[in-house]
């Protein structure tokens, strides 16, 4: 390929709407151009990026026995009734009608239409188990989109489903996909880490998360040092700190004016916050429910909508909360609350005794509350947000945070969707029974943001070879001297004999320019010929990962097998 002929434009500047290097790389290296809010055009460079990561992901969702097929963008409204998300994954999914005012929505993701067909072809314990993928464009309607292709409104994703007789069958095709996770991700060059998650939306059993770890990354991450335990800020788990045991006066009320927030009470009365009881009022499924936690701690609402069994949880708005406790927003509290409701605590203040919480007046607090004592709580639970130096559940250590770049996931999803549908399949003995399901998704366009996140530098992108847009750049420094140019086109077609694809830079520019554009681009090899070099017999040959100190000068005749073992 020749760069003249190319549709490549590099920019010095990175675009004012870019937050993180990644995103400012892709604009800047050329890979995409920005159509609106979360909207992307994919470039030629970029295409090709993409390209080889769906190949990789295919080789591989191949080689674990996983069979490829492409459903419907537009799915029809009646699917998503089926399970119920149509009226739970809320303004998320993209809505429209049809012509004949039929509800179709984008596809956010494919459990109910995949089910539908695999459910109207399988009929015997003989046609199973399968997996089937696809590779499609999906669609989600974000709040804020943000961070180029991490969180977008349209992306790439490799969307695969397994059907299987039993929870044997479903324990292996997890696994099996795991597997085949961890080898698409290490030949992409990342280095993705599993970690437990939540089911969310998806799926409502055992799930891992791939993370490729990253300051830019949106989730956060539990890490165990000694054991390795690791684990989604949603899911994650601790030892709680119980603080039975203290001797607690009778309760005495405290004016607290203006003071609403644990920060603002904790200096007014010149404690610290572990000493206050957080309480805060949310509806669950349209009940109100008082939720009580550390004032150091934070409420973690997956963990709470799952202990309540609840579909929706969300914070009361302020009328809810005086309706419940009697007072503004800021003074609620666990003790006589002006309404009869539902009270839980974190395990954290199970026998937690001389604590302050809010009074359910305007203006006051309550101290030297005993919960046991002055409370009504009806359950405790693990309630809260893990946060670094909490214990470890599984060998007691300190436990650490770090952020992640989700890239994938893998989901046991049990009868969730195969039960909501009846896909059933007999057995030998002519008995129906439901299918057991997996599901297991791949973000192809956010693994290409984040490979660029994970291994960039200060001068532009360094791509792993697997995955470049192409995998050596010529730079031709005399494209108008016949003997340079005809050096160059021959490298280039010994190189793509090889197998080995490669971009002439042939334009007329100064080599400072083209050096800048092939670090900015992060071709893994760069050929530098030109009639001073080759007056001396010899082509520069360098890695974009190395210094100039590592650059070699080989004859023409062996440039292609120095450029295989760089590239190796």
């Amino acid at each position: 390929m020749k760069w003249s002929k190319a549709l490549i434009q590099t920019l010095r500047e990175s675009p004012q709407d870019a937050e993180i290097e990644s995103h400012k790389l892709l604009v800047r290296a050329s890979l995409v151009r920005k159509v609106a809010g979360g909207l992307y055009a994919y470039l030629p460079l970029g295409m090709r990026v993409l390209k080889k990561i769906q190949q990789i992901v295919r080789e591989e969702m191949d080689r674990a026995g996983a069979q490829e097929t492409v459903l419907p963008i537009m799915q029809p409204a009646e699917l998503w009734q089926t399970t119920g998300r149509w009226e739970t994954m809320g303004p998320n999914m993209f809505k429209l009608k049809d012509r004949a005012q039929r509800d179709v929505a984008l596809a956010p993701t494919a459990e109910e239409e995949v089910t539908d067909v695999v459910k109207g072809m399988v009929n015997s314990y003989r046609q199973l188990p399968v997996i089937v993928y696809q590779i499609n464009w999906k669609f989600r309607d974000e709040t804020r989109p943000r961070f180029g292709l991490m969180r977008s409104k349209e992306f790439l994703m490799k969307d695969a489903y397994s059907f299987d007789v039993d929870a044997e069958g479903l324990e292996k095709s997890y696994w099996t996909m795991y597997e085949a996770y961890t080898r698409v991700f290490a030949r992409c060059g990342l280095k993705a880490v599993p970690v437990q998650a939540d089911g969310g939306d998806m799926g409502d059993s055992l799930t891992h998360e791939f993370h490729v770890l990253a300051d830019a990354g949106e989730d956060g991450i539990a890490f165990c040092p000694r054991c390795g335990y690791a684990a989604n800020l949603e899911k994650a788990e601790r030892q709680p700190n119980r603080r039975a045991g203290v001797e607690c006066p009778v309760v005495g009320k405290v004016a607290t004016p203006n003071a609403k927030t644990i920060e603002e009470i904790s200096a007014f009365m010149g404690e610290t916050p572990d000493k206050f009881v957080k309480t805060l009022v949310y509806v669950a499924d349209g009940k109100p429910v008082l939720v009580c936690v550390a004032g150091d701690r934070d409420v973690n609402e997956i963990k709470l909508k799952h202990f309540l069994g609840a579909k929706t949880v969300e914070l009361a708005p302020p009328a809810i909360v005086e309706e419940v406790t009697g007072a503004p927003v800021g003074f609620a509290g666990p003790v006589k609350p002006a309404k009869a409701v539902q009270i839980v605590a974190d395990l954290d203040l199970e026998g937690a005794a001389d604590v302050i919480v809010g009074a359910n007046q305007a203006d006051a607090h309550l101290k030297h509350v005993d919960l046991k004592r002055d409370a009504q709580v009806g359950a405790y639970a693990d309630l809260t947000i893990v946060k670094a130096g909490d214990v470890c559940t599984r060998c007691g250590e300190k436990m650490t945070i770090k952020r992640g770049i989700e890239v994938g996931q893998v989901f046991k999803l049990g009868t969730k969707y195969s039960g909501a549908f009846k896909a059933a399949y007999k057995t030998a003995e002519l008995k129906e029974e439901t299918m057991l399901m997996g599901c297991y998704g791949i973000g192809i366009s956010r693994t290409l943001q984040a490979i660029i996140e994970q291994s960039h530098d200060k001068d532009g992108i360094v791509w792993p070879a697997s995955v470049a847009p192409y995998q050596v750049v010529i730079d031709l420094l005399d494209p108008s001297v016949p003997e340079a140019a005809a050096v160059a086109g021959k490298l280039e077609s010994e190189l793509e004999a090889a197998g080995v694809d490669a971009i002439v830079d042939d334009r007329e520019e100064r080599p400072g320019v083209k050096f800048k554009d092939a670090d900015l681009i992060g071709f893994p090899v760069r050929v530098v010929v030109g009639m001073k070099g080759l007056a001396n017999g010899g082509v520069e040959v360098k890695r974009r990962a190395d210094d100039k100190s590592r650059m070699k000068v080989v004859p023409p005749a062996s440039a292609v097998e120095a450029i295989k073992e760089m590239l190796k």
